[in-house]
């Protein structure tokens, strides 16, 4: 029987998703590429540290961004990696730590597809791209009869580790977002053409991974409200796509918005002031009855409490805020810090934002954050020469079955 969601809640009010599973508040760290594993796939002490501390912050629900089902699509060198050649007990670990405090630590099931990383693998994708900045092979129809096992297999993994969700990764132009995509999407078998059909990637996916865990586990999904890019995914697509994952097993819907298609725009590396997407959840919350979160341009406290409190979302998800302030929860509570500052930027390079708070994360895993801001140049100079060293590992590790490569 579906559960009723109660609308128009309190920040810091519990909520029950459709499983059963109940959250104390409703905010969550959204997923972040980290880049703080290993280079094979496996968790570092700084990265459970990272999420030792975000759980000690006050969080909900925290998710770790872009756990690969495979070696051979990831979109970064340090990137985990949950297969059968996986060492459980590391990621055993990270699931203890991450989930103290009542936190609910789920991972990401991410597939880059066409933008998988290239020096670690040949990129392939819905259709055969060849422009600047993005090639690819086409997947096989028998590539993509064997994805949602490699989801279910994942997320069963996950669950026998101790994590307590996940999320299946179907925004930002990664895999399950390209098959949504037109500008990605050229196929005219079952998986292209209209809308129906370019979800069904997305739509296996979550039958396969609710028939490995159970009707207990919670399983969320992570949807672009639009690609913002002309002639891609569209709002009214995403509507229908909400529509259809309304009557899925899915447990939370999680919008976002936006692609790494060479030369867009990053909506997180805009200038607007409040949440990016909330016009376009107000007209999801009336296509499906399902929990949803929100992600993107939550900067303060009232932003927060005005979502959750008009009833146009359940959950609000934070990223870049609780890389300033780990604790922004707990101090958000106890009416302190209800704006964190936000360090501004004068043109930065492609990238150069995000890699700059992919740094700050390696500083609050090692526990060596100040309220300094450290350079941006250096932050770029730094992330760059630990993709190149992971690299270095990554290809060692992986050399016997790392899928496309050379």
């Amino acid at each position: 029987m579906e559960i009723q969601m109660q609308r128009c809640g309190n920040l810091f009010e519990p909520l029950q998703l459709p499983c059963g599973l109940i959250l104390k508040n409703r905010i969550a760290k959204s997923a972040m590429s980290d880049s703080l594993g290993d280079g094979t796939g496996h968790p570092t002490a700084e990265q459970i540290r990272l999420y030792q501390r975000w759980a000690a912050g006050g969080l909900a629900v925290s998710i770790i961004g872009e756990v690969q089902l495979t070696a051979g699509y990831a979109e970064n060198p340090g990137n985990l990696v949950l297969d059968g050649a996986s060492e459980l007990d590391r990621f055993r670990e990270l699931a203890r730590h991450g989930g103290e405090n009542g936190t609910k630590l789920w991972l990401q099931l991410g597939h880059a597809g066409a933008l998988a990383y290239a020096p670690t693998s040949n990129p392939k994708g819905p259709s055969a791209l060849d422009l600047p900045g993005l090639r690819c092979a086409e997947m096989t129809l028998d590539e993509m009869r064997q994805l949602p096992s490699e989801f279910a297999r994942t997320a069963w993994l996950a669950q026998q580790a101790g994590f307590g969700g996940v999320q299946i990764h179907a925004a930002h132009g990664f895999l399950l977002s390209q098959f949504l995509s037109p500008l990605f999407n050229k196929r005219s078998d079952e998986y292209g053409g209209a809308i129906a059909n370019r979800m069904r990637p997305l739509l296996e996916a979550i039958e396969a991974t609710r028939a490995a865990v159970g009707p207990d586990f919670p399983i969320a999904v992570k949807l672009n409200s639009s690609d913002q890019l002309e002639g891609g995914f569209d709002k009214e697509d995403a509507l229908e796509v909400v529509a259809a994952l309304d009557r899925s097993s899915v447990d939370l819907i999680d919008i976002s918005g936006g692609t790494y298609f060479p030369g867009a725009k990053s909506a997180s590396d805009g200038t607007g002031r409040g949440p990016y997407f909330l016009e376009f959840a107000k007209r999801a919350r009336a296509v499906t009855t399902k929990p949803l979160m929100l992600t993107g341009g939550f900067k303060t406290r009232a932003q927060a409490e005005d979502a959750v409190a008009n009833g146009a979302v359940d959950i609000v998800g934070l990223a870049r805020a609780l890389v300033l302030e780990p604790s922004l929860p707990d101090l958000w509570k106890a009416d302190r810090k209800l704006e964190p500052f936000f360090p501004k930027f004068s043109d930065p390079p492609e990238g150069g934002v995000t890699a700059w708070y992919t740094m700050r994360l390696t500083e609050i895993g090692a526990d060596k954050e100040t309220p300094v801001f450290g350079d941006l140049g250096q932050a770029i100079r730094d992330y760059e020469a630990r993709n190149k060293s992971r690299t270095k590992i990554w290809l060692r590790h992986f050399a016997n079955n790392v899928v496309g490569q050379p």
